[in-house]
Order: structure tokens, then C-alpha cells, then sequence
């Protein structure tokens, strides 16, 4: 039977996407459910499993027509044989050999890769990035993560994980702890899921703030009181922009590339953070040459593209 669906599937911590695929990548379906964040390895793959059958019995297909699944989520896995050693947003998935447990199930080519890592081929092949040799792309959000395309291709590393900015240290055993268990992460620094606990401590040392009555202090509370001139709001705002360009430009001087492509919610906050940021990495950056900062084009479905393009 001639195969002529692939399956992209974008596992966050929110929600689990799913797209349905024509060989050629055009996306023919879209569904979602939320994500159970208590699940662990074996009750997840089959909740995958279950959606996998529901969206074929729909179509009045079957998995003999399915070439493969991508798989994205924010975890620490190893490409080679897709296993999952910690993912952020499922807290139960851990030490689990999640390819080779659907691959047994599903009976076709499963491949499982970091957010990050398909986000940037999404935007390399589709988006910002078409046409740059070189780049790296930034998901500045609930979390903070890099994937890297370095000669056309993508740079895991030796376990699958580089791009791990968000916990790459930057002010180590000070400050916020992150979930990896480290201190001083980037990722305690930036990230939207740290935010509320960096406004409350800010809110304890006295100043007065709009955000002192909003009960949900995310990006968007944060925005809005930026807006409204907020010092307290303009304050995390700044903070925000210094770490970042610490993190881009140590990318930098690493990896000496010149392209970046910046995603993810906190990417709604436009120029009033990567304004600044772009001035603090310019002011560190001692040896001016090119350096361009983009912002990614795949607004919606970036994850279940990168995860189907894992196949293509």
C-alpha cells in the first residue's frame, strides 16, 4: 500500500499538537489535546498511540499509508536511538526508550527530536532562515533553547543535545533554581516559566507595581505594565534583555555565527526587549563584524512543521 501520510507531533507543556502530512510536507490536518503533564514514558506514547489511530479512523485510513512520525518535545533525548533522558514539561518522562516503545506499537519509523532542534529546521527550510548556510535559532519562552544549523545541516552534538542555552550557566549557584537543578541558568534568568517567581522577588523588596494585583504575573501581565510605565515592570524588562545578550553573544564568540532567528511567545514583546538586547550585545561585541537578529516567520504550527521535517 502506497504510504502517503507522515505525522509531525509537538509535544509542550501546555498542549500536544498534532499535523497530519502529505510526503511532499503540506500540512493536510491539525488537532490538539492537552498535554497530561503527570503522564509518565508508557501513558504518554499511548495517549500518542490512541490520537494516531483516531485521526487515521477519521480519515478512513490506516497505519499501512504512514510513513513515519516526528516527535518534538522540550526533553534531553538521544537522537541516534531516541531515548528520553528528562523532558521539562512532563516531569515523569524519564529513562524511557520512547522510540523503540512506539515503533513496536505503531509498526512504522518513529523519530524523536528537541523542540528546539525542529523549530530551527522548520524556520532553516521554510521560514527566516531559508537560504542562510549558518544560524541558530532561539525559543525565547516558557523555556529558553537553541537549535543549530551549522553547513546546511543540524548540529546535535554527541548526545543529541546541543543547544541547550537555557542551561548554559550564567550567574552559577546564584539566584533562581532551575529545573535541572542548577542555579543560575539562563533559563532562571529569561525564561517565561521563571518570570513570575523573578516579579515576586522583585515585589518584596517593597517597590509599589501594577503587578501587585494581577493574580497570573506571565509575560502578557508583564508587557501590559510596560506599557503603562511601570518601573518595577521596566525593571524585569531590562533584566530580561541583559541576560539574553549574555547568552547570544557567548553563542557568538563560540560558534561564530552570524545569523540568529529569534522565536516563542516572549517574541511578542518586540522591540521593547530585543531593542535592548541588541544594544547590550553590540556594546560587548568587541570586534564589530555583521551580525543579523531575525525573527522567526513560522508564527503558528512551527513545531508539528519541524517535527514532520524530521522525516523529510
Amino acid at each position: 500500500m502506497e504510504k502517503k501520510y507522515i505525522f509531525g507531533i509537538d509535544a509542550g507543556g501546555t498542549k500536544v499538537a498534532y499535523g497530519l502530512f502529505d510526503r511532499e510536507g503540506e500540512l493536510l490536518k491539525k488537532y490538539q489535546h492537552p498535554t497530561d503533564i503527570e503522564a509518565d514514558g508508557p501513558a504518554f506514547s499511548e495517549e500518542i498511540i490512541a490520537m494516531i489511530h483516531k485521526i487515521l479512523e477519521e480519515r478512513q485510513a490506516s497505519l499501512r499509508e504512514v510513513a513515519g512520525v516526528g516527535i518534538c518535545m522540550p526533553s534531553y533525548i538521544r537522537f541516534e536511538s531516541g531515548y528520553i533522558h528528562m523532558t521539562s514539561a512532563m516531569v515523569n518522562i524519564k529513562d524511557f526508550a520512547m522510540r523503540d516503545y512506539l515503533e513496536e506499537r505503531l509498526g512504522v519509523q518513529v523519530v524523536l527530536d528537541n523542540d528546539s532542534n525542529a523549530a530551527a529546521l522548520a524556520e532553516h527550510r521554510r521560514g527566516a532562515g531559508r537560504g542562510l548556510r549558518n544560524m541558530v535559532y532561539m525559543a525565547v519562552s516558557t523555556g529558553i533553547g537553541s537549535g543549530i544549523i551549522i553547513n546546511g545541516d543540524l548540529f546535535r552534538g554527541s548526545y543529541g543535545w546541543a543547544g541547550e542555552s537555557g542551561h548554559m550557566l550564567d550567574t552559577p549557584d546564584d539566584g533562581i533554581m532551575c529545573g535541572c537543578g542548577n542555579y543560575g541558568c539562563f533559563m532562571s534568568q529569561i525564561s517565561g516559566r521563571n518570570l513570575p517567581k523573578r516579579l515576586g522577588m522583585r515585589l518584596l523588596r517593597g517597590k509599589k507595581s501594577l503587578l501587585e494585583e494581577v493574580k497570573e504575573r506571565n509575560g502578557e501581565a508583564l508587557f501590559k505594565a510596560v506599557r503603562e510605565g511601570d518601573e518595577l515592570a521596566g525593571e524585569e524588562l531590562a533584566h530580561m534583555a541583559h541576560h539574553l545578550a549574555v547568552c547570544v553573544y557567548n553563542i557568538y564568540q563560540l560558534l561564530n555565527i552570524n545569523s540568529f532567528v529569534f522565536g516563542g511567545g516572549l517574541t511578542s514583546f518586540g522591540e521593547s526587549l530585543f531593542g535592548p538586547m541588541r544594544q547590550e550585545f553590540d556594546r560587548y561585541d568587541h570586534i564589530k563584524m555583521p551580525v543579523e537578529f531575525r525573527f522567526a516567520e513560522l508564527k503558528k504550527d512551527f513545531g508539528i512543521i519541524g517535527a514532520a521535517e524530521l522525516l523529510l
